[in-house]
C-alpha cells in the first residue's frame, strides 16, 4: 500500500528477504521497481488508469492489475469493462484485470476484453483460509448488490466498503464543508482493523467490492463450492 507511512521500510524488506512477487496500491510504485528488480521480485501493480499503466511500463514492471471502481477498497472511477481493454490496448506487457469479478463469467469476460488473468478479492473473505474477524464474513455474507457505497473522494482517495453506521457517518462528515481534511483524515484512522481484526460491527470500514452479493457461502478457498466456474 503505497500510501502507508511504512512505505519505505516495507519496499526495502521486500527486497531484502527477496519476496517472489509483489503488488502495490494506491500509488505509484516506480521509486521501488529498481530496487526490487535487483532482488528478483516480479512486480504487478494495480492501476486504474492508462496513464499510469503506460508510466510503470516504462518504469520496467512485469505486468499491470487494471482494477475498476466495482472493487473493494481504493478504486478509481472507471469501471472494470472500460478500463481494462484500454490498459489492454496501451501496453505491451501482460494485463489482469479486476474489480466485479466473481466467478467463471467474469473471468471469461476478462479474457474477451484481453486479460490474461483474473484478481479477485472480496469472493475470498470468506474463506476459512481468511483470518478477517468472523464479523468481517458475516457482513460479506449478508450483503446484496447495492450493499456498498465509496467515500474518500474529496482526500482523493476514494474507497469501497460495506454500508454501516461509519461509512454513513464518514459520509456525513465528507459532505461537510465545514469540517476539515485533516478531521476526516483522522476520523478514517484505523477503521480497517476494527473491522478486520476487532469485529467491530459499528466503527469498523469493511472493505468490499460490489460483488459481494454474489458470495453466499464460507468454504475452503480450494473447494469454492458454487461458483460458476464452468462457463
Amino acid at each position: 500500500m503505497l500510501m502507508s507511512p511504512h512505505v519505505e521500510e516495507v519496499a526495502q524488506m521486500v527486497a531484502e528477504e527477496k519476496v517472489p512477487v509483489v503488488t502495490t496500491g494506491a500509488g505509484n510504485p516506480s521509486r521501488f521497481v529498481k530496487l526490487w528488480k535487483e532482488a528478483g521480485v516480479k512486480i504487478l501493480p494495480v492501476v486504474a488508469s492508462t496513464a499510469l499503466a503506460k508510466m510503470v511500463e516504462r518504469a520496467g514492471v512485469d505486468a499491470v492489475i487494471a482494477e475498476g471502481g466495482e472493487s473493494g477498497g481504493h478504486v478509481g472511477d472507471l469501471t472494470t469493462m472500460a478500463l481494462v481493454p484500454q490498459v489492454v490496448d496501451a501496453v505491451s506487457i501482460p494485463v489482469v484485470a479486476a474489480g466485479g469479478i466473481g466467478d467463471g463469467r467474469g473471468l471469461v469476460a476478462a479474457f474477451a476484453l484481453g486479460a490474461c488473468g483474473v484478481q479477485m478479492g472480496t469472493r475470498f473473505l470468506v474463506a476459512d483460509e481468511c483470518t478477517v474477524s468472523a464479523e468481517y464474513k458475516k457482513k460479506v455474507l449478508a450483503a446484496k448488490d447495492i450493499s456498498t457505497m465509496v467515500t474518500g473522494k474529496r482526500l482523493g482517495h476514494p474507497v469501497r466498503a460495506i454500508k454501516n453506521t461509519y461509512m454513513n457517518a464518514y459520509a456525513k462528515l465528507e459532505a461537510d464543508s465545514n469540517i476539515p481534511d485533516e478531521q476526516l483524515e483522522q476520523f478514517g484512522v484505523g477503521s480497517l482493523r476494527k473491522a478486520a481484526k476487532d469485529g467491530n460491527a459499528e466503527e469498523g470500514c469493511f472493505l468490499a467490492g460490489q460483488i459481494a452479493g454474489m458470495v453466499k457461502k464460507a468454504q475452503p478457498a480450494k473447494v469454492m463450492e458454487g461458483v460458476r466456474w464452468d462457463v
